[in-house]
């Protein structure tokens, strides 16, 4: 049937939010499977692990989670002894985030499984279409940042 109109298919919102579902459930039932970690917490520690020292808000700020799933997922993986959780030394209120030994020492056996299981999802496309797309998802972040959010009638 031909519609001139919305198709779902072919609608670059729905295609990446559909294509970045599928690729999250796969790999969380990786890291549930392989490592005990949900999303939220591999993504916590993956920043915590580049920025160590990095507060539970610029995570949220870096991640799009909201600062309850932040906030939960330090908590759990505090609570596995992966996470050290201090005050901010200027506002007692921030919490700043560093990966304990443990912690470190996991990251480092996760890191070569993540990097496996992108290759595995980037197999199919050059050199230049993995740099083309990872341009064209930085200027469509670009361009949805830059986006109105007035309504229109």
């Amino acid at each position: 049937m031909s519609n001139d109109g919305l198709t779902l298919d072919t609608f670059l919102p729905y295609r990446l939010s559909y294509t970045a579902s599928v690729l999250s459930e796969r790999i969380a039932r990786a890291y549930r499977t392989m490592f005990d970690l949900s999303i939220p917490e591999w993504r916590v520690m993956a920043h915590v692990a580049e920025r160590p020292g990095i507060s539970q808000q610029d995570i949220g700020d870096r991640t799009r989670m909201d600062k309850v799933m932040v906030s939960r997922a330090a908590k759990a993986l505090a609570g596995k002894g992966l996470l050290d959780r201090a005050a901010s030394g200027q506002d007692r209120r921030a919490l700043r985030l560093r990966l304990s030994p443990a912690g470190r020492s996991l990251f480092d056996r996760i890191a070569p499984e993540a990097l496996r299981l992108e290759a595995q999802v980037i197999a199919s496309l050059s050199p230049t279409e993995i740099r083309q797309l990872r341009d064209m998802l930085g200027r469509i972040d670009a361009a949805t940042l830059a986006l109105s959010t007035d309504a229109k009638p």
